[in-house]
């Protein structure tokens, strides 16, 4: 037995769950999520939690025992809390700000990297460099903050570029000069 599937979802008030055939929907304060999953489970909603079950123990049921356990997790932790990114630009003249849709960022190259902002997503951004990113679908949150840290990755001898806030950067020592 998966040891992540076999745990029930908690549903808290507040929080409305329809289950169709193979479709999930979850409604909450924030907001509305889908998610369909395979044939390979059973979805039941017993009361104030969801409970999951595999139909048998093919290599492939056992894999989305938990996949689809966490994925509701997830949207039930969305519509009620949300999930948030932080981004860190760091480097002399690097900057961000937000233009109402649009992400505008000023990386060190001859022109400006301007990102479209998805629906769904809050985008703040503060003198200091650091760029906020919420919303309550997690994998389009950490989906757009990877899409933003790949247009300049920190580097490791002046740790310029832009990084996760919980990130660390391993520094190297760089030239010498002496020898």
């Amino acid at each position: 037995m998966s040891r992540i599937g076999k745990l029930p979802v908690a549903v808290p008030a507040g929080v409305k769950v329809n289950i169709d055939a193979n479709v999930i929907t979850v409604e909450g304060p924030k907001g509305k999520l889908t998610q369909s999953f395979g044939d390979f489970v059973t979805v039941k909603l017993n009361g104030s939690s969801i409970e999951l079950t595999r139909k048998d123990d093919s290599k492939d049921a056992r894999a989305a025992h938990g996949l689809y356990r966490n994925l509701i997790n997830n949207m039930i932790t969305g519509v009620t809390n949300g999930f948030t990114k932080s981004l860190i630009v760091t480097g002399v003249g690097y900057r961000a700000e937000v233009q109402g849709k649009m992400l505008v960022m000023n990386l060190g190259y001859s022109t400006d990297f301007v990102a479209a902002i998805p629906d769904g997503l809050t985008v703040t951004a503060d003198a200091q460099g650091k760029i906020s990113i919420t919303g309550i679908d997690k994998q389009q949150v950490g989906e757009f903050a990877a899409e933003i840290r790949k247009l300049r990755k920190p580097e490791p001898y002046k740790g310029k570029g832009i990084r996760y806030e919980t990130e660390t950067i391993r520094r190297k020592v760089g030239k010498s000069g002496a020898k």
